[in-house]
């Protein structure tokens, strides 16, 4: 039986519910090799991260706006001399990373369907339309889901809206991801519970302190463990 006072649980996506990054650092390392007669990879890694944060604002999230910024950073890094040859590289790069495999995580299926009927399931998640869509449907996860939301960004207010519009508001709400800085801070903030589930990568700019002194922050190993905290607040 579901706890009174939770009806709604919102997911993540990517690195939560199915492998992500990992064809991000692998991408990275292609793209070092790339320019490896230009800048050493430390720095290289330095100039693109510079270049996805500064362009964050115009391309959002996703792997259009990390294929631009790699483009942006190999053009800086050669001075304006960079051959065409290697522009096509990138960007065949950016097609592969749009056509990855989807991997879904350990007890990811059988948690969702555990918790489906008890709860209303919600997946939030920001990136690219259709490059998330693709991952939805790929991954085989979308029929657990009572919506699917596909956002720009994760703030409070995200957090608050959804929550109302899906749910019975954000104080009788729950979000799960691996994001600190995305799925359990703002969440937090709008009065959610949020519990965070460490992935092996973590994009530097998704890096965040961890709240431990919060009462609504809880932390799991795996998705697998996400019953015992459910059953734990009841």
């Amino acid at each position: 039986m579901a706890p009174s006072r939770l009806t709604t649980i919102g997911f993540d996506a990517d690195d939560t519910l199915w492998h992500n990054e990992r064809f991000y650092k692998l991408t990275q390392e292609r793209f070092a090799g790339l320019l490896a007669a230009y800048s050493e990879p430390e720095s290289l890694e330095e100039r693109l991260l510079a270049a996805e944060r500064r362009n964050l604002r115009h391309y959002g999230y996703g792997i259009k706006g990390f294929t631009l910024s790699m483009i942006e950073t190999a053009i800086e890094v050669t001075d304006g001399t960079l051959p065409a040859s290697v522009i096509g590289e990138i960007l065949e790069a950016g097609r592969d990373m749009l056509s990855h495999p989807i991997e879904t995580l350990p007890h990811v299926k059988e948690t969702l369907s555990a918790l489906a009927g008890d709860f209303r399931l919600v997946l939030i998640t920001k990136g690219d339309l259709f490059d998330q869509e693709r991952k939805i449907a790929a991954s085989g996860l979308g029929e657990h889901f009572h919506a699917v939301e596909i956002v720009p960004d994760k703030t409070r207010d995200t957090y608050e809206t959804l929550f109302a519009r899906h749910g019975d508001g954000a104080e009788r709400a729950m979000m799960v991801g691996n994001s600190l800085k995305s799925d359990i801070l703002p969440a937090l903030e709008a009065g959610s519970h949020a519990v965070h589930v460490p992935y092996e990568l973590t994009w530097a700019l998704e890096h965040a302190n961890e709240p431990v002194a919060h009462d609504r922050f809880h932390q799991v190993a795996h998705l697998g463990e996400l019953n015992g905290i459910l059953a734990g607040m009841q």
